[in-house]
């Protein structure tokens, strides 16, 4: 046999695997409950992978544990691509939050793709005299320990996002967990706090009818739905990155070739004039990564948490 031969032969069953993929309905797992962005994203993707693949497309709603337990059953299901993990942000947050996980972020699991991206706004209650970053760091720094910032929550994606403009702007504001972002958001309204990292689209309105003033955007390209506010990057804190996303996550061991396929797939789908008006109409932005790309991403956020986490004393969950 020669080596040409040989390679074919090694080559044919991975090659055959990819072409019947799927071969049965794909399950798309998410780690909360219905309803929520992530949600939203694996319900808008279902129905059109279902089309393309003629197989069905199911969403699998398991919430809690902070995440983990959608994220365990997928780390622990067999690594043929028909069990999928439509991953958050809170993916590369909880390891620096939890001393023991049950599975390994990642060791365990194969990166696809990076589906979409929000940005959180920076939100003030109209009373504090700042129009911008640099008036609101200029005033922290003038009153330390003065200013204080409400989130949904302790080791949330925005309670990390206002540490990391401590940490980035050199300031020190208050941080005031709350039960939700919708009280958060009622609080800075009422001019209880301060300071809000929210996300988008829950703003708009209030923002809108001037309940609120946006002074800067935690992505590094302005969003579509708010184009006059400019990012945190522009205004001066340069590669300041504090963003609400979705992906697609499969477990490890899933043969490269059908992660290929689903990536091909799903950029496909991510691209459609449909999709990229979906995910506007909720302030989000399309991303769609090669698994090149999506993968330093996952290890970029992982590590950029952990140092936040660490250097403000955020306590585990």
């Amino acid at each position: 046999m020669n080596k040409h031969m040989f390679l074919l032969l090694f080559l044919t069953p991975a090659a055959a695997f990819s072409q019947s993929y799927p071969s049965k309905s794909v399950r798309l797992v998410v780690p909360f409950a219905a309803g929520g962005s992530t949600d939203i994203v694996a319900r808008t993707l279902a129905p059109r992978l279902t089309e393309m693949w003629g197989q069905p497309v199911v969403v699998d709603n398991r919430p809690g544990g902070s995440t983990v337990i959608g994220t365990e059953i997928v780390a622990k299901s067999p690594p043929d691509g028909h069990t999928l993990f439509v991953t958050p942000a809170p993916f590369t947050i909880v390891p620096s939050l939890m001393k023991k996980l049950p599975y390994d972020p990642l060791k365990d699991f194969e990166p696809v793709t990076l589906i979409n991206t929000t940005p959180l706004v920076v939100v003030v209650n109209p009373s504090v005299p700042a129009k911008n970053i640099k008036e609101l760091a200029a005033l922290a720094k003038s009153k330390p320990g003065a200013l204080n910032f409400g989130s949904s929550g302790s080791g949330g994606s925005n309670h990390l996002a206002g540490e990391l403009f401590n940490s980035m702007a050199g300031v020190k504001m208050v941080h005031i967990p709350y039960k939700g972002n919708a009280p958060a958001l009622v609080d800075l309204a009422g001019g209880h706090v301060d300071v809000v990292f929210n996300g988008l689209t829950s703003a708009i309105p209030l923002i809108r009818g001037g309940k609120l003033r946006a002074v800067g955007m935690t992505s590094l390209k302005r969003a579509g739905a708010m184009p006059d506010v400019p990012t945190l990057d522009e205004q001066g804190l340069k590669g300041f990155l504090a963003v609400a996303w979705n992906g697609l996550t499969a477990p490890a061991r899933t043969p490269r070739d059908v992660i290929n396929k689903i990536n091909t797939d799903v950029l496909k789908v991510v691209r459609t004039p449909e999709m990229i008006e979906r995910l506007k109409a909720d302030g989000s932005d399309p991303a769609g990564y090669s698994v090149e790309q999506y993968q330093k991403f996952l290890r970029d956020e992982t590590a950029k948490w952990a140092k936040v986490i660490a250097a403000a004393g955020v306590t585990g969950l």
